[in-house]
């Protein structure tokens, strides 16, 4: 079974501090089964950058993305510029860092259906 299907699999757990955030090495390691998905400058956070096709299709995603964090209970930022360039950020605010609540809620995220933009 690959690491990314192993990580669709399982549930973000109730994160209320007191647990050590990921090394930048962690994360390398599970960045590398999340395509596109970025660290940010001080690795704190992972993100990345959806260019949808029009502005209803960037809600929709908007939408479902907030069904799956609720189910979660694990909330990312979201960012919506340009009507239809949506950019999805995670981090265990709990724990200033990332966890791997970030990955397994970024890997679902990768299942969710989406409306892109057709690249030329």
């Amino acid at each position: 079974m690959s690491e990314i299907r192993e990580l669709q699999e399982k549930s973000c757990k109730p994160c209320e501090g007191g647990v050590k955030s990921f090394s930048s090495q962690e994360a390398e390691r599970y960045l590398r089964h999340l395509p596109e998905w970025l660290p940010n400058e001080d690795n704190t956070a992972i993100w990345k950058d959806f260019f949808m096709k029009d502005f209803r299709a960037a809600l929709a995603l908007i939408q479902k993305i907030g069904e799956l964090a609720e189910k979660e209970a694990h909330h990312p930022d979201l960012h919506l510029t340009n009507y239809r360039k949506l950019r999805i950020e995670l981090s265990t605010h709990a724990i200033g860092g990332l966890s791997e609540n970030d990955f397994i809620f970024a890997s679902k995220v990768e299942l969710l259906p989406k409306d892109l933009k057709v690249k030329k």
